[in-house]
């Protein structure tokens, strides 16, 4: 089946590496965030992955050209910021039949399999995966009765309208028909369609248990890479230690000092980390950490330098860049 990923955003939130690469195309561990994306299916249940999106398409479309992904990618641009509908709607002249549908920057435990087979046991036009939180504010809301229908969908209400903890987690199986219920043009899926076709009785939902993480800021990102790290959501490198890491290659790990600390990171390959402590945070190609650092939760970015004495909480640290000896930042980014 095909599935759609919606990535429109520019990953202001993941900025600056994200100024050079587009969200989807950064790696968590061994494979791009797109890939982990998908992989909510069995890979060999997706023959396409249509990305909607408006921010660095050719560069996605080109490394997929070359990459060995199990699937065909096809680019659908917004040549303006269409919403979550819009972008969506945007691809009803490539998809058909029963398609599954992902933000695009959720990782999680869902087995979309059965999310696919609710929808077709219930007949529906839209079928959502269910996360429960404690604060639901900040998302949208459904109402579930004992068939999986969804009877209510409430999108970041306040909290005198909170009227469940089951929230729309981002991964939906759709029929090709929604579309008749989408607009052209801008417009939210959340805001303007689910809550139409809950009212019509058209609307499933399907709760899960696990993890689900929004990897689209520094902290989730490295949430993101520890639970990847700790469910195995790799095909190469290995992990070590009692709070494991993850090293591209063992070569990566023998370039780390006896001495340092490294605990729930990603060590990418060609990496080097002297005599200091690196604690949930990612490590792209090439990065180095000298002596006596202190690293927490943050981002290092592609070829970086790192010197000696540092100590970098919260920061994410741009691709090439050099941060001196003994800086000391906590939160936002590098160069400031």
């Amino acid at each position: 089946m095909q599935v759609v990923v919606l990535a429109g955003g520019v990953g202001s939130r993941l900025r600056p590496w994200t100024n050079t690469v587009p969200k989807p195309l950064l790696p968590v561990l061994d494979q791009t965030l797109l890939e982990h994306v998908v992989r909510s299916l069995p890979a060999d249940m997706v023959d396409e992955v249509v990305v909607a999106g408006g921010y660095r398409v050719d560069q996605i479309k080109a490394h997929f050209q070359t990459a060995d992904a199990p699937f065909d990618v096809r680019i659908v641009p917004e040549d303006e910021p269409l919403g979550t509908g819009g972008a969506l709607g945007n691809c009803r002249d490539v998809v058909s039949g029963t398609f599954a549908c992902f933000n695009g920057d959720i990782i999680s435990s869902l087995d979309a399999t059965k999310v696919l087979e609710m929808h077709r046991n219930n007949r529906s036009v839209g079928t959502l995966g269910l996360w429960e939180v404690e604060d639901p504010t900040r998302f949208g809301i459904v109402g579930l009765d004992e068939a999986n229908k969804i009877t209510r969908f409430k999108e970041k209400p306040k909290p005198e309208e909170v009227f469940s903890h089951l929230i729309n987690a981002g991964s939906y199986i759709f029929n090709d028909d929604v579309f008749d219920w989408m607009p052209h043009g801008r417009h939210s899926i959340e805001r303007d369609v689910f809550p139409q076709l809950a009212g019509e009785g058209l609307l499933s939902g399907v709760p899960f248990e696990g993890y689900f993480i929004d990897a689209g800021t520094p902290d989730a990102w490295n949430e993101a890479v520890k639970a990847s790290i700790q469910h195995q959501r790799y095909r190469s490198g290995l992990a070590h230690g009692a709070n494991p890491s993850w090293f591209a290659t063992q070569a990566t790990h023998e370039a780390v000092s006896p001495q340092a600390i490294v605990d729930h990171s990603m060590i990418s390959s060609g990496c080097q980390i002297g005599q200091s402590t690196v604690t949930m945070s990612t490590l792209l190609t090439d990065a180095h950490v000298g002596d006596h650092a202190r690293i927490v939760d943050s981002l290092i970015g592609h070829n970086a330098r790192v010197g000696n004495g540092c100590q970098l909480e919260g920061v994410v640290v741009d691709h090439n860049a050099v941060v001196p000896e003994g800086t000391v930042q906590n939160g936002g980014s590098w160069p400031v």
